[in-house]
């Protein structure tokens, strides 16, 4: 059985590692079982940091069909054509697709157009506002699936209620607390990561005589949102209410370049104090995982973060009035504070009093997700061409 893995941006990697590290799991074992990673960019894509796919395990993509293009109109034709191509031209029985990227969405067209089997990681997400692209291509990657596979009891009555059958959908739990076990066992055996690298070059760390190290307190902030790096009053005045909340605690702040370019020019031209915080490079995957794992806590536009927080119990803010993984808010360490300023100083409060509230890890949350969705898709394919 031949499945193809298709991706459209860096995020896509680090949620179908787990899959690909399965299939491996079974090759080894003797299983009739092959995979193509295909990614829609380019080879030397900038956003793939060069040790991603060696922090993920797993080898780089053997097929690009890079396409490069900004138009998100253009770059679904230009994704569908290429992909079309390539299943014409290599023998597919499933094709895997992550998240909502219009680059999805145009794979998730061309899969269902030749009669192949298609499977949807994190199925079911919704932020009911049809406004937004990512939300268009939510609808139609789940209404043309074969099997939708979500994260969380919520994700299931959404896609339920939308009319999808009940056999199609599965709840397999959050891929990412697979990547997160994984990666997590990595750092703590081979000491892949530890505090000197991350920790130390900021100053946040001391040793005593025995080189122990003590825990530092700091909270890692990260932004990547257009609407609010737009909007400079608004951010002007979370960014003062947060870093007046956290007091001597230092924020840790790995950006890419617009949000640098933004929060530097309000520091600069708008009287922002930001002693405190410490604008670094992003950080490739184990870092990052690592600063987040022993973080006091985080404040970040990014569901994914928000959902490693969790499965980590560290204490969450989230700059958004929704997420698509409710778990994190009702069961986990999640709280949602939109754009709103004074709630983002309360919420900040509460994080560094140690205030928070109780939490626990969502069900299936089990580092185990992989496992229920290769077995899935390869019982459903031999069913799906043997009607």
């Amino acid at each position: 059985m031949e499945i193809a893995i298709f991706c459209g941006a860096r995020p896509n990697f680090i949620k179908v590692a787990p899959v690909i590290r399965q299939i491996t799991n079974l090759q080894k074992r003797g299983e009739a079982l092959t995979y193509t990673l295909i990614y829609a960019g380019a080879e030397d894509d900038p956003t793939l940091e060069g040790t991603i796919f060696d922090d993920l395990d797993i080898q780089r993509p053997a097929v690009y069909l890079s396409v490069t293009c900004q138009n998100l109109n253009e770059l679904t034709g230009q994704v569908m054509a290429k992909f079309e191509a390539y299943l014409q031209n290599h023998h597919t029985d499933a094709v895997i697709v992550v998240d909502d990227l219009a680059s999805t969405m145009a794979a998730a067209i061309v899969t269902k157009k030749q009669g192949i089997l298609l499977a949807h990681i994190a199925a079911g997400t919704r932020s009911f506002d049809i406004k937004m692209p990512k939300e268009i291509n939510r609808l139609v990657i789940d209404g043309l699936s074969d099997l939708l596979f979500t994260a969380g009891i919520s994700n299931n009555s959404i896609a339920n209620r939308e009319g999808a059958e009940l056999s199609k959908v599965y709840c397999v739990g959050n891929i990412l607390t697979d990547n997160l076990r994984h990666c997590h066992n990595a750092i703590e055996a081979a000491g892949a990561v530890t505090s000197r690298d991350v920790l130390e070059p900021l100053g946040l760390t001391t040793h005593d005589g025995n080189e122990n190290c003590t825990k530092p307190r700091y909270i890692v902030f990260t932004l990547n949102r257009k609407a609010l790096l737009a909007d400079r009053d608004n951010l002007l005045a979370m960014l003062t209410g947060m870093l007046k909340a956290c007091g001597d605690t230092p924020v840790i702040a790995p950006l890419r370049n617009p949000a640098v370019e933004t929060i530097t020019s309000i520091g600069l031209h708008r009287g922002l104090d930001l002693h405190n915080f410490h604008i670094i490079n992003p950080l490739g995957y184990l870092p990052f995982s690592y600063l987040t794992k022993h973080a006091l806590g985080i404040i970040t536009d990014s569901g994914n973060v928000a959902e490693e927080a969790t499965f980590n119990q560290v204490p969450c803010i989230t700059l958004n009035s929704y997420t698509e993984h409710i778990e994190t808010v009702k069961v986990g360490t999640n709280v949602l504070v939109g754009e709103d300023a004074d709630k983002l100083a309360e919420a900040t409060r509460k994080m560094v009093s140690g205030q928070w509230k109780q939490s626990a890890i969502p069900e299936r949350w089990d580092g185990r997700v992989a496992e229920r969705i290769v077995q899935t898709v390869v019982d459903t394919a031999e069913k799906y061409y043997h009607k």
